[in-house]
């Protein structure tokens, strides 16, 4: 069964993280913060992005990167940037991977991409848009990973018979 992460390094907005939140509860995906964060975990936006599934997140907060490293060891990071050679349809993603979203200002560092450059991907985009919303940018990739991993641990939600519609 999938129990896929993802990890968001620096984040600086609550209203994405709440978003972000709201996609992991709905997906059972595990939500890794690292430290600083841009807000207070307490803070209204963020509660209200999440709304009433916050309570629900399974959320780990970390000090640094080496932090998470260390409390995740040997764990399979794809980390989107706009900096990478593949799409993110191009990789397979396995059903405990982590993907890993840089801050909204500045994205993932240089120095922990260069660590990573073969599980490096990009969302496509014209050239002329320096990089999508985060939160839509975890949705993309995120259900992607799901898609491969035929979506094994969710249920169809209000599915219709053909005689319904």
């Amino acid at each position: 069964m999938a129990k896929l992460n993802i990890v968001l390094f620096e984040p600086e907005i609550p209203a994405n993280t709440g978003n972000i939140g709201r996609t992991c509860v709905a997906t059972g995906t595990r939500l890794h913060l690292i430290e600083p964060l841009g807000f207070s975990l307490s803070e209204k936006a963020l509660k209200r992005a999440g709304m009433d599934y916050w309570p629900h997140l399974d959320v780990t907060t970390y000090l640094d990167f080496d932090d998470f490293l260390a409390k995740n060891p040997g764990a399979k990071i794809y980390m989107a940037t706009t900096k990478a050679r593949q799409v993110y349809t191009d990789v397979h993603y396995e059903p405990d991977c982590y993907i890993m979203f840089g801050k909204e200002s500045a994205g993932i560092p240089e120095e922990i991409l260069k660590e990573h450059p073969d599980t490096a991907v990009r969302i496509p985009m014209l050239d002329e848009i320096r990089s999508l919303n985060l939160s839509n940018s975890v949705a993309v990739v995120l259900y992607e990973a799901l898609r491969q991993n035929e979506f094994d641990h969710m249920k169809l939600q209000g599915q219709l018979t053909r005689y319904e519609w």
